[in-house]
Parts: C-alpha cells; sequence; structure tokens
C-alpha cells in the first residue's frame, strides 16, 4: 500500500471522528437539563368576528387585510340615512309629548286655583245659611262646584301621570334609535390584525353579517402535546419558553395558561417523539401581553416552533434560553 493511499485514509479516518465528535457535541448542547419538557408547535392567537347587529349597507371601510387596529379603532361605517330620519321622528314624538304634559301642568295649576275659589265661596255660602242670611240652594250648588273642580284636578294628574310615562317612551325610543345608529359604527373590540376583510363598500350586510375577521393579539399563544408523565407535573403559571424556527437564536417567555383534564391523541400536524397511539395532553403556553405589545409589529400566527416548559419549579433553564425576550 503506497503512502499516498495510507494518507488517504488516515485523513478520511480523521474527518470522520471529527464529524461524529461535532454531532456528539452538538447533542449534549442541545440535551435538556431535567425538569424540563418541550414540544413542537405553531404560534396562534383567537379570532373575532366584526359583526352587524342588522341588515345596513357599508358605506365606508377604514381597514385592509394585514393592518393593525387598536381597540376602539372605527373599522367599518354602516349607512343610517333610514335610521337617522327614524330619530328625528323620535326626538319630535318626545318634544310633542312634552307640550301636552306642559299642557297638562297648565291645567292642573288652573283647577287648583279654581278649588281654592270654590272653597272660599262654600265657606262663605255656609256661613250666610248660619246667619240665615243665603239660600241653602245656593250652599248646594257651591259644594256641587267644589265636587266637581276637585274630580277635574283628579283627571288632569292622571292624565299628567300617564304624559309622564308617555315621555318616558319616548325617550327611551330615541335612546334605542340613537343605539342602534352607535352600533352601525362598527370599532375593534381588541388589539389585534386584520385576517380577512369579508364585505366592500355597497354590500349590504344582514342582521349578524360578518365584516372583518380579526386575530386578537391579546391572547397569543403556543399549543404542545406531552405524555402524562410530564403533564402531570405542570402547573398553570409554570414558566415556559417559545423558539421560533425563523428565530432559533431568540426565545420568547411564556408561561402554562391551561393543562388539559383529559388525554387525546397527538393531532397529526404536531410532530412528536412518542408514537402517534399513545395519548397525550394538551398544554397551552401564551404569550404575555406586554411581550406581545413590545413586538406588535412582528408577531405572525401560524409560525412553527418549539415550546418549552418547567415541569420542575427547581429546574434551569439552559443558557441558550436565559435571555428570552
Amino acid at each position: 500500500m503506497s503512502k499516498k493511499t495510507i494518507a488517504w485514509i488516515l485523513a478520511a479516518v480523521v474527518l470522520g471522528v471529527s464529524y461524529f465528535g461535532y454531532q456528539y457535541w452538538q447533542q449534549l448542547q442541545s440535551a435538556l437539563p431535567q425538569g424540563i419538557a418541550s414540544g413542537n408547535g405553531r404560534i396562534e392567537a383567537k379570532l373575532v368576528d366584526v359583526v352587524a347587529k342588522e341588515p345596513l349597507r357599508v358605506q365606508e371601510l377604514r381597514v385592509d387585510e394585514g393592518d393593525l387596529v387598536k381597540p376602539g379603532e372605527v373599522l367599518v361605517l354602516l349607512d343610517t340615512a333610514t335610521l337617522q330620519a327614524e330619530l328625528e321622528e323620535a326626538k319630535l314624538n318626545v318634544a310633542a309629548t312634552q307640550e301636552k304634559v306642559a299642557v297638562a301642568q297648565a291645567a292642573i295649576v288652573k283647577t287648583e286655583s279654581e278649588i281654592r275659589l270654590a272653597k272660599i265661596e262654600v265657606r262663605r255660602s255656609s256661613a250666610l245659611v248660619a246667619e240665615r242670611a243665603g239660600s241653602q240652594r245656593e250652599l248646594d250648588v257651591r259644594n256641587a262646584a267644589l265636587q266637581t273642580t276637585s274630580a277635574g284636578l283628579q283627571e288632569n294628574q292622571a292624565m299628567l301621570r300617564t304624559l309622564g310615562q308617555e315621555v318616558r317612551v319616548a325617550e327611551a325610543k330615541v335612546a334605542t334609535v340613537q343605539t342602534r345608529i352607535d352600533d352601525a359604527t362598527l370599532k375593534s373590540p381588541i388589539l389585534g390584525r386584520v385576517l380577512y376583510r369579508l364585505v366592500e363598500v355597497g354590500e349590504v350586510l344582514g342582521p349578524g353579517g360578518k365584516a372583518l375577521t380579526l386575530v386578537n393579539l391579546n391572547d397569543v399563544y403556543m399549543e404542545i402535546f406531552l405524555p402524562a408523565e410530564q403533564a402531570a407535573r405542570l402547573k398553570i403559571g409554570a414558566e415556559a419558553r417559545i423558539l421560533l424556527d425563523v428565530r432559533p437564536d431568540r426565545p420568547i417567555k411564556g408561561y402554562v395558561s391551561f393543562v388539559s383534564p383529559e388525554a387525546e391523541f397527538t393531532p397529526k400536524q404536531v410532530e412528536t417523539r412518542s408514537e402517534r397511539e399513545k395519548l397525550m395532553f394538551r398544554v397551552k403556553l401564551r404569550v404575555p401581553e406586554k411581550t406581545v405589545e413590545t413586538y406588535i409589529d412582528i408577531i405572525k400566527t401560524g409560525v412553527r416552533g418549539v415550546g418549552y416548559v418547567k415541569a420542575d419549579d427547581a429546574a434551569s433553564w439552559p443558557t441558550s434560553m436565559q435571555n428570552a425576550l
């Protein structure tokens, strides 16, 4: 065997030993400490639909797919011309009823004055009859007039109470129509991102019709699946880390917000080291809202990665995961 061949063989052996040595060193570096479990998953968030309460035409759309929206931000304006007409009619009805109330109040004041006068006349007639200077008939007429006027007062007071109720009903009608007009301005209930724009200007939305679908960025999480022996040791609130495939060098802080009380088969889209027939427990790792708000422009749902969680409070994070976002 020539010296050249021996040199090639030695070089190959050295390369082989170096390669497998490097692979072994990588495995040691990536090995998880005791008390830390992991599973594959993807970034997810709850979806929120922006819907219309009643059939109205879309007048203006102020956002598009991918836009970031804040709580209370106006997203869609619906045409309220018909509702505005109803509102004006309801306001006029309130004004008309209030006028009737004013008339009834004036009638009560007038009747009360007539009662006072009638009482004076009754007392005078009574005194005259007692002195035999007046007739009993005149006294009876005065008493009858007093009773009639008193009955008229009760009637006016009852009418005033009825009109007061009508005013409240009319004002409630105004408030109802105004609420319907306010509801025609569709606002974002959350901090989120527009996932789907489902209508265009000019289209009519039916009751409960969806205009937009938003990704709720206040509830960003990753779901992983762990075997029973690991899931049983988890506590709600336990520390977690999330490593995304697109940024494996930047771990994200999280915490355990949910551990399923029931075992289930691992979904096909989730890759685990265990066999797929093995029952697993679903664990939800939530990203804190402050973290989401700080990195709101780069948060994307659907990005895959690996979730890590402390099954033992005494466990320590590897060096690569200690400086987390």
